[in-house]
Parts: structure tokens; C-alpha cells; sequence
């Protein structure tokens, strides 16, 4: 048997050689195949011999010994931001108008920071936008000015996220088919 670790949950999935590994992950529905992805034999599990270091009794280097000041700027911490406003409000009713608001969206995408699904927070109009217009398009415009944007906010860790409004979509797909005839 072989054990998978779920790159987005970190759940561990133990699937049967009969039936074979699973394509998605059972508790988030998150695809397990990918350069993300743990797979862990029995092979790996094997206890293996102390290091030489370990043996003479030398310390280990720590894991903040590792970082230099610079790459402790360029890290992104992932942390439930949320929980600082526990004391001032009621999450648990925060959380109940979360799903409200999840359950009567169209589009949730998934937040790139904490992988928690996004609320739609409104739309942006662009107006001030100089478009591109690539020669391979014959000199066309790829998106014509004013257009608007759909703005996501991660009710876990409030990122902002920013998607074409579905009008501009087909603006955008309608350039692009028939700018090279």
C-alpha cells in the first residue's frame, strides 16, 4: 500500500492496490497528482542509522541558523489572520454569513495564500488602462477600456484577488477570435 499526502489539506491518503491511487483528495477535493505531491512508500519509512554528527555529538543546526535576515523578509507567513478579531466580534456568525455568501456565488476561486475559497467583494471599474496591441493581432486592441474587474477577498486571510467581469470576458474572447481573419 502506498500513502499519499495531500499537498493542500496535508492529510494523509492510503489507498488500496486494488483499486489504485486516487486522483483527487477525498477530504478537500484538491487534485493529488503534480509536483506538489508527497508520495511515501514503505521503503521510505525505514528508520534510518544516526548521522556521524549525531553519533559524536555535535549540534544541530537549527532551522533558523538556515535563513539569512534577507530571506526572512522575502517569506511569506500563512497564518490565520482572523483569529486577532475573536475578542471584538462573533466569528462564528462571521463565519456563518461566509458560507451565506459562498453558497450564492457563481465563481469562488480558491485563495493563492491560504487555499480558503474567496468572497466576491464587488467590481472595479478600469477606465485609466492604455491597452496592448500586439502585431500578432494585427494591431488590435487584446482589451478595450473602460472594463471591470471582479475584486475576491479571502475571508480567512484577506487577500485581495482581482478577475475579469464576465461582459469583459467576452469582449476579451471576441478580440482575440477575430483580430487574426
Amino acid at each position: 500500500m502506498e500513502t499519499t499526502v495531500c499537498p493542500w489539506c496535508h492529510t494523509e491518503i492510503v489507498w488500496d492496490e486494488e483499486f489504485g491511487p486516487e486522483d483527487t483528495c477525498p477530504h478537500c477535493n484538491n487534485e493529488l497528482s503534480g509536483y506538489r505531491t508527497v508520495t511515501i512508500g514503505a521503503e521510505d519509512l525505514v528508520e534510518e542509522e544516526p548521522d556521524a554528527a549525531e553519533a559524536s555529538g555535535e549540534e544541530e543546526v537549527s532551522d533558523e541558523d538556515l535563513w539569512d535576515d534577507d530571506d526572512k523578509d522575502s517569506v511569506v507567513p500563512i497564518f490565520n489572520t482572523l483569529v486577532q478579531f475573536g475578542d471584538d466580534y462573533d466569528l462564528t456568525r462571521y463565519e456563518q454569513s461566509v458560507s451565506a455568501i459562498l453558497a450564492a456565488q457563481l465563481e469562488a476561486p480558491e485563495c493563492p495564500q491560504c487555499h480558503e475559497l474567496m468572497i466576491h467583494s464587488g467590481t472595479q471599474q478600469v477606465s485609466g488602462f492604455t491597452p496592448a496591441t500586439p502585431e500578432a493581432l494585427g494591431g488590435t486592441a487584446v482589451l478595450k477600456p473602460p472594463f471591470s474587474l471582479n475584486l475576491f477577498v479571502c475571508p480567512s486571510c484577506f487577500h485581495v484577488q482581482h478577475s475579469l467581469a464576465q461582459e469583459d470576458r467576452i469582449q476579451l474572447v471576441r478580440n482575440l477570435s477575430t483580430a487574426a481573419e
